[in-house]
């Protein structure tokens, strides 16, 4: 199978500035966390979701900002600081029309109560050190969420996954987060009034690498089926594997359960040009549907990026359908994927809310015969 690529117009939307001591912090909406289409829709229209928010490393916001007050969280391990936390996951509602994508609307994210989703973390084990722009850390809140895909669901709900918890985040056409699934045990840290948070996710799920958790999601057209996966293999486990999921989109019950092999490291020629890469450093992006038990999987490192199209019941085996590496212009971090039609794959980066000024890209993959029978 040949691939043919092709870069689409985007235009990053502009967040308001933060003037710091050294340099203006300049902001754009990091909207290429994860991409879905809702069966049934207009030809080209998507649904996008960002992330938790804009986030600096402390030697970043030391050296490049001038936030030399920040210098005691200079030898914390993972530590970040996060300027806008209320700057948190939201849904973008899109459309792809000829060579361009357009924002339709964008649906932020809130409880029954009102309370915004933010991206401040919850209560757990295994949490980053976040701390604001004056050195404070931020205290846990069960309205805190990492959310790094999103399926738009055929009744006009989503299921977001995130990486916090790790949890499934249950939204309903307005915006409104209704329910989070969660690994049995974390239910209480979860809590939030008007919010049915169920212990139904798989233990192993709750195994996860610090900021290698849920990270890849897709739903059957029929809206029956979840298909989930760690972005890396469990803590402890054995790193040339990442668990995959099939759970019932009622309850939550476990239907199938697989293990995805990752590519060789030093097979990501882009990344192991530039550093030395290794087991664990593979991780596993997105899902897009391709059938019964059959997904496209995104599989990358940073700069490398493989689509593969794998048969879950006949795992090891996978085919690989274009890797980044035979089309240099592609871009570096491109988390986002879902199918426009049989032939036609929509891929977008991450650009992080623009903090190292990484503009937004979108990429059309065109295939020369169908994915879908």
């Amino acid at each position: 199978m040949s691939a043919r690529v092709e870069r689409l117009v985007w235009r990053d939307i502009h967040l308001d500035p933060i003037n710091l001591p050294t340099a203006k912090l300049q902001l754009t909406l990091g909207l290429g966390s994860g991409l879905s289409r809702r069966p049934g829709d207009a030809l080209g229209r998507v649904f996008a979701v960002t992330d938790r928010g804009p986030n600096l490393f402390v030697s970043q916001a030391i050296d490049d900002y001038g936030l030399t007050h920040l210098e005691t969280l200079r030898g914390i391990r993972d530590a970040k600081i996060m300027p806008l936390p209320e700057v948190g996951p939201e849904i973008a509602e899109l459309q792809v029309e000829a060579n361009t994508v357009s924002l339709i609307r964008r649906i932020p994210l809130h409880a029954a109560s009102g309370a915004r989703l933010h991206g401040a973390a919850p209560d757990g084990d295994d949490m980053e050190p976040l701390f604001d722009l004056s050195g404070q850390p931020l205290p846990p809140d069960p309205m805190g969420a990492d959310t790094e895909a999103i399926a738009a669901m055929p009744d006009g709900s989503f299921f977001l996954a995130e990486e916090y918890g790790p949890s499934l985040l249950r939204i309903d056409a307005n915006g409104v987060v209704i329910g989070r699934w969660v690994v049995p045990g974390a239910e209480r840290a979860m809590r939030q009034a008007g919010m049915d948070v169920r212990g139904v996710l798989p233990e192993l799920a709750g195994q996860r690498r610090m900021n290698r958790g849920l990270e890849a999601l897709c739903a059957s057209p029929d809206g029956r089926w979840l298909y989930l996966g760690l972005q890396s293999g469990p803590s402890g486990a054995d790193p040339g594997t990442t668990p995959i999921w099939k759970l019932d989109t009622a309850s939550g019950e476990l239907a199938g359960q697989w293990a995805y092999p990752f590519d060789a490291p030093a097979s990501f020629r882009r990344d192991a040009a530039r550093r030395k890469v290794g087991p664990g450093d593979p991780k596993v992006c997105e899902f897009a549907w391709a059938g019964e038990d059959r997904l496209l999987v995104l599989e990358r490192i940073a700069h490398t990026t493989k689509l593969y199209l794998t048969d879950l019941s006949r795992l090891p085996e996978k085919r690989l359908l274009m890797s980044s590496d035979d089309h240099m212009e592609i871009g570096s971090d491109m988390e986002g994927m879902t199918l426009l039609s049989p032939t036609e794959i929509l891929l977008v980066s991450d650009n992080d809310f623009g903090v190292e000024r990484a503009e937004t890209e979108f990429w059309r993959v065109s295939l020369d015969e169908p994915l879908l029978g």
